[in-house]
C-alpha cells in the first residue's frame, strides 16, 4: 500500500502544477494548506521543508531508499513524482530530453517573465510603462514559441507528459498577461483540451475560493511582495 505524500499548497499556479500530477496519477495525498496571504510560508515547519519558502512543496514518507524525502520548487517535484511512479516523463532518451527541454521552459521562462507581466499588469500600486510593455511583450514571444511547437501537435512532446502540466497553469491568466488566445489557435486548442481534462478540473477546484486575486488587504500585498520577503529566518 503506498503511503499518502503530504502535499504543501496554495492556489496558485506552481500550486497547481502538483494538484495536477497527483490527480493523473491517482497517487494518494494529504492536502495542507500554507496560506500565503497569512505569512504560513514562513513558519518553521515549513521552511524546514522549503527553504525558499515557496509553495508547493511535497514530503514523501516512502522515498526509494525507504526514508522519508521532502521535495520543494515545482519543477524538482514533478520530476521526482515521475520517477517515482514511471509516468509522464518518457524513458525513451529522446522524449525524456524534449520534456525535461519543456519543463525547464517553463520553470526559466515561463513562470518568471510571464508572473512578471501579470504582477505589473495587475498588481504593481503604480502603473510603470516600461516594465508593462517589456513582459507583455516578453509574454507574447514566449506564446509564440508555444503556439510554433503546438502547430500539428497534441502536446509539447508526442504523449502527454510533465512539460503539459508544467506549462497549463500559467495560460490560465493568458488575459491578465496581457494575451489574447484567439491569436494563436494551436496554443489555444492545446489549452481547451487541457482543461477537459477531469483530472485538470479537480485540481483547479482545490481551495479555489482562496485563488490569490488583485482583490487582496495591505497586509496580505505586503506579505506577498513587501519587505516581509527580505527578512532573515531561523
Amino acid at each position: 500500500m503506498i503511503a499518502p505524500i503530504d502535499f504543501y499548497y496554495w492556489a496558485t499556479p506552481n500550486g497547481w502544477k502538483i494538484a495536477i500530477f497527483l490527480e493523473e496519477s491517482g497517487l494518494p495525498y494529504n492536502l495542507i494548506p500554507v496560506n500565503i496571504n497569512e505569512g504560513e510560508q514562513f513558519e518553521p515547519d515549513f521552511l524546514s521543508i522549503s527553504p525558499n519558502n515557496k509553495i508547493p512543496a511535497i514530503l514523501d514518507p516512502d522515498g526509494s531508499d525507504g526514508r522519508p524525502v521532502s521535495v520543494f520548487e515545482s519543477g524538482a517535484i514533478l520530476i521526482y513524482l515521475a520517477e517515482k511512479i514511471g509516468r509522464f516523463l518518457p524513458a525513451d532518451f529522446r522524449r525524456r530530453v524534449q520534456t525535461l527541454e519543456w519543463l525547464m521552459f517553463q520553470v526559466g521562462n515561463v513562470g518568471p517573465f510571464l508572473g512578471q507581466a501579470h504582477h505589473f499588469r495587475a498588481y504593481a500600486p503604480e502603473r510603470i510603462p516600461y516594465a508593462i510593455d517589456r513582459y507583455t511583450n516578453e509574454a507574447a514571444r514566449q506564446y509564440n514559441v508555444m503556439e510554433e511547437r503546438l502547430d500539428g501537435r497534441e502536446y509539447f512532446i508526442d504523449q502527454y507528459t510533465i512539460a503539459d502540466m508544467a506549462i497549463f497553469p500559467w495560460v490560465t491568466s493568458h488575459e491578465r498577461q496581457g494575451q489574447d488566445l484567439n491569436d494563436y489557435p494551436s496554443l489555444r486548442r492545446w489549452y481547451e483540451s487541457m482543461k477537459q481534462r477531469p483530472a485538470v478540473r479537480r485540481a483547479l477546484d482545490l481551495l479555489k475560493d482562496h485563488v490569490v486575486t488583485t482583490e487582496m488587504s495591505a497586509k496580505a500585498f505586503e506579505t506577498l511582495f513587501g519587505r516581509n520577503q527580505l527578512e532573515r529566518r531561523r
